[in-house]
């Protein structure tokens, strides 16, 4: 194993398994809808490309939101927006796309943002879910996983921009933290 690690978590095979059912229950709820889903990066960027695959809806865009929040594997509390949306969203039905609910802190912030912006509809698909972490009631409509309160990298998931490129989540090693 590698020395970075502490376990893996999840496995390609798991992850793909879950992507591809939440595909179909996104797919089955949006059919009729004109469908925006607002990656929040850089976190959630692959969770995002095997998503929208599995998505089988011909009336489907994509745009980005970019905030910083996190030092080394804490977060700072302070959230910037690094990039905004590009796009009118008063006509979409707007899905966020994120990689991991820890304090729940960033959703609600870009919530706010997205719904100032009059969507149609506004709600959120999250691979991972920390719930015991949870400062502020932010909840997932579509989640992948719970995870238990430990510093995760891999599956676009990073720490201090390491590690995203790995095709599974993998708990941090204690000495890295």
């Amino acid at each position: 194993m590698m020395d970075f690690l502490e376990d893996v978590f999840l496995t390609q095979n798991d992850i793909s398994d879950r992507v591809k059912s939440l595909g179909k229950e996104i797919t089955n709820d949006y059919k009729d809808k004109n469908l925006l889903l607002v990656s929040i990066l850089k976190g959630s960027i692959l969770f995002l490309s095997d998503l929208m695959r599995e998505i089988k809806i011909n009336n489907c865009e994509v745009d980005f939101m970019c905030v910083s929040s996190y030092v080394g594997t804490k977060s700072g509390g302070t959230i910037k927006v690094l990039k905004d949306l590009n796009t009118d969203i008063s006509n979409s039905d707007v899905l966020i796309v994120e990689d991991i609910i820890e304090s729940g802190y960033t959703l609600n912030y870009v919530s706010k943002i997205i719904n100032d912006k009059n969507p149609k509809s506004l709600k959120i698909c999250a691979l991972l879910d920390k719930p015991e972490c949870h400062k502020l009631d932010v909840k997932a409509d579509y989640r992948g996983f719970e995870v238990p309160n430990k510093f995760v990298i891999g599956y676009g998931m990073d720490y201090n921009e390491k590690y995203r490129n790995l095709p599974f989540i993998g708990i941090l090693n204690r000495r890295y933290i």
